[in-house]
């Protein structure tokens, strides 16, 4: 099994560990020109067309004590703001999710773009970062990739929140060890959509169980109880109109691109729990996966594993929600790159869905259908053959000392 030297091991961490100006310089004009970009992508006259035009309506509900599940108020608040739409998508976020927009509501169309922009990009780039020192701080650059991952690009130009998403999942990684109560905390995001994280979720808890790490529970109840009592104090009746909202909406008769919904329009397509039939035998599978490897658990390996596999049975998921998978596609990266094998296969999948999204395929379109099942096939091919080939965050620490 390939292995970091000690030698090479301490090298790479006290180089990791001096800050050089240069690079600190290239990521603020990084950021400074991804935020343009973004921002002038969902201007006032083009965020109609993406995702973020609806946090900021929301935001402005709450803030205004509306309800931010309330179509028709959603709607005057996006045509104040300058849209020429005459319809849209109730938010499906629980009221706990809706801390991220709170912000949004105190400025303008054009000044949340930039807002948004900010956070979604420093959000991608902290991820990509923390995934970086986790897997062994590689001077190879292939981390870089990361930025060019195309659900996470697709979360950028749509302003969606999947990056929120992927940033408490990788929070959660990278702390979980040493600091248990904040990586509890850091899964409050993964509860902006709670349906991506069900065999993960059922895991965790079991994995919790097991090793007594109740201040991750701790941690992570305590925020979902502020995020959800912070919404109360702007809508005393949120969670009514949340379940409200959700039974108008009619989801079942939306077309998402995903696995489940593809195997209710084919067996039945009025039968809505054949949808959430995936997500069941994927808590179960979950639950048989880790009791079989659970002395031996890694979170970075294993977990990235029902990181995929909840993704793809989960009831509904876009392409966007994909964005969660980074830290498994830089595991699997990084295991193939030391064995020596070829990244052409990643390269022809990653490179077919990023044509998809520079062509500007809609989200809504079949065409991503494959991605899911893709991003698991490949998993798969990389972990064929010799394991733990990978150090862990610790163990570079314990290497380094």
């Amino acid at each position: 099994m390939d292995r970091v030297s000690d030698a090479s091991t301490t090298t790479v961490v006290e180089q990791g560990a001096k800050l050089n100006p240069w690079r600190v310089v290239a990521a603020l004009l990084m950021l400074v020109v991804g935020v343009g970009i973004l921002a002038f992508a969902m201007s006032e006259s083009e965020a109609a067309n993406r995702d973020y035009d609806e946090y900021w309506a929301v935001g402005h509900q709450l803030v205004h004590h509306g309800n931010p599940y309330d179509s028709a108020g959603v709607l005057r608040v996006l045509q104040a703001g300058g849209s020429k739409g005459t319809s849209h998508m109730i938010l499906r976020n629980p009221p706990s999710a809706l801390f991220l927009t709170l912000p949004l509501g105190f400025v303008s169309m054009r000044t949340g773009a930039i807002v948004w922009s900010l956070g979604l990009i420093a959000a991608l780039m902290l991820s990509i970062r923390l995934l970086w020192m986790m897997l062994g701080r590689h001077q190879d650059r292939l981390h870089l990739l990361g930025y060019i991952f195309p659900p996470a690009l697709a979360c950028l130009l749509a302003g969606q929140l999947g990056i929120f998403l992927l940033l408490g999942a990788t929070l959660f990684l990278y702390f979980h060890a040493s600091k248990p109560y904040f990586a509890g905390a850091a899964l409050a995001l993964c509860g902006l959509k709670p349906h991506l994280f069900l065999p993960f979720g059922v895991v965790l808890l079991a994995w919790i169980v097991w090793r007594k790490a109740y201040p991750i529970l701790i941690g992570a109840l305590f925020i979902l109880f502020a995020s959800s009592m912070l919404s109360l104090f702007f809508d005393p009746a949120i969670w009514s109109h949340y379940l409200h909202g959700e039974k108008g909406e009619n989801i079942q008769n939306l077309f998402i691109p995903c696995m489940s919904l593809l195997l209710r329009v084919v067996i039945d397509r009025s039968a809505i729990w054949l949808q959430f039939l995936p997500a069941f035998v994927g808590c179960v599978w979950g639950i048989w996966y880790f009791s079989t490897r659970r002395d031996r658990w890694r979170w970075i390996e294993h977990g990235s594993l029902v990181l995929l596999v909840g993704v793809m049975v989960a009831p509904y998921a876009w392409f966007t929600d994909e964005a969660i998978l980074l830290p498994a596609i830089f595991f699997t990266l990084y295991r193939v790159s030391n064995q020596g094998r070829s990244l052409v296969p990643f390269g022809c999948l990653a490179g077919t869905a990023l044509l998809e999204v520079i062509a500007g395929v809609p989200l809504t379109s079949g065409f991503y259908l494959w991605t899911a099942p893709a991003w698991l096939a490949w998993y798969l091919y990389a972990v064929h053959g010799t394991m733990h080939d990978i150090p862990t965050l610790e163990e570079v620490s314990v290497k380094a000392r």
